[in-house]
């Protein structure tokens, strides 16, 4: 059976080639930002958010890919009630880390399984990091040395890099903080005969 990964992202497509799976990618084109605006209009969860985000990305994939297995993912960062975008620009960055630095922040990762145009599995799972309080001049130092890298991060940093010295504190699975609950990913994979049990 065919595997499709309907993300761009090269961290999750990353981790499922370490994993050993055998994958294609198909970014599903979303309005994201259209679609966090509605839901955090309604008060919905950053949960809720990244779930639908995650559907409508699988099942957008899934109704072109016939009965092949889609997987949709996204993440949410989330500080003391507010949502975070992907920085746009080095300032922005900046701006970002500064509004995290000190306190703690949420990662909220959803994963779906589509088959067929439907939503056959879902996940979700929250890690929780505390940035340090670390000076200006670190930060300027830290973005200079990790570069643009840090636009492609919803919280302007990589965990797995230069990013982890910004933390004091860190709970939470790995692999969700990097944007995509791995393991139980994996489980429904063997269960659905995608992967060998």
């Amino acid at each position: 059976m065919t595997l499709i990964l309907a993300s761009a992202s090269p961290s999750r497509a990353a981790m499922l080639r370490s994993a050993g799976l055998d994958f294609s990618i198909q970014p599903a084109r979303v309005d994201e930002s259209e679609i966090k605006l509605a839901l955090q209009a309604e008060g919905a969860p950053a949960s809720e958010a990244a779930t639908a985000l995650a559907e409508l990305k699988a099942q957008r994939a899934a109704t072109a890919a016939g009965g092949d297995f889609v997987i949709g993912a996204d993440q949410m960062l989330v500080c003391e009630g507010r949502w975070y975008d992907k920085p746009e620009t080095m300032q922005a960055a900046r701006d970002h880390l500064l509004s995290l630095r000190g306190r703690t922040h949420e990662l909220v990762s959803a994963v779906v399984l589509a088959r067929g145009g439907s939503v056959i599995w879902r996940h979700v799972d929250v890690a929780r990091l505390t940035m340090r309080d670390f000076s200006e001049e670190f930060l300027d130092a830290y973005l200079v040395q990790a570069g643009e890298a840090v636009l492609s991060s919803v919280g302007a940093y990589q965990l797995e890099g230069l990013g982890v010295q910004l933390f004091s504190r860190i709970q939470g699975d790995f692999f969700t903080i990097l944007g995509l609950p791995l393991l139980p990913l994996l489980d429904i994979l063997r269960e659905n005969k995608v992967l060998r049990s």
